[in-house]
């Protein structure tokens, strides 16, 4: 069976754990797309050729969940020519046999238009700095300005820039707990696999 679910959003909205409780529920496999990005960004050097030679171990870093990587996979994915370097590999995961699971910036727009299902994930940017800001720590009115900042970096790119799918269910996870997201979620697939 083919089934993709793309999951698209803003950081720290919650779209990777919705995603992985998804794909474990489901048995798809699962891609955080914005690994992919953060894995160029932190190899450095020419990002092109970080694109071209990411290798699945590339991913295993420990340091690609930190504040730094995400503001350096912001910066390489507005550049277009990593963006096609990294699509080619997304579409393949996303019709794998055994369903997929994608979750990032531009899936249900430009990678997987054709997803069976498409959510929209977001927060208001207070609500996802205090939640980043848990995860890294630091200054939480500075992982705000770097939200904001992020925001209108990949909301104001001219390639693929983040935006919900026009027939995506949009869900605000502002005031929702994680259980009620992801049941929401649930249902979406649910409904779709019949």
């Amino acid at each position: 069976m083919i089934f993709t679910v793309a999951i698209d959003g803003p950081a720290a909205a919650g779209k990777g754990t919705i995603g992985r409780t998804l794909a474990a529920r489901f048995g798809f496999a699962h891609l955080d797309t914005g690994l992919l990005y953060r894995a160029v960004g932190a190899k450095g050097g020419d990002p092109l050729a970080a694109a071209r030679s990411l290798v699945p171990a590339d991913l295993e870093r420990g340091d690609l969940r930190s504040q730094e990587a995400g503001q350096a996979a912001s910066r390489v994915a507005a550049i277009p020519e990593v963006r096609a370097a990294l699509a080619a590999f997304q579409k393949d995961f996303a019709r794998r046999e055994g369903g997929a699971v994608l979750d990032g910036r531009d899936i249900g727009t430009v990678i997987c238009p054709e997803a069976e299902v498409k959510l929209y994930i977001t927060a208001s940017a207070e609500v996802r700095a205090h939640r980043r800001w848990l995860e890294v720590g630091g200054d939480e009115a500075k992982v705000l300005a770097e939200v904001r900042e992020r925001d209108a970096r990949d909301m104001g790119r001219a390639d693929a820039p983040l935006r919900p799918a026009g027939d995506a269910l949009q869900l605000d996870t502002s005031e929702m707990s994680i259980d009620e997201a992801v049941a929401k979620a649930v249902s979406a697939v649910e409904a779709r696999l019949g």
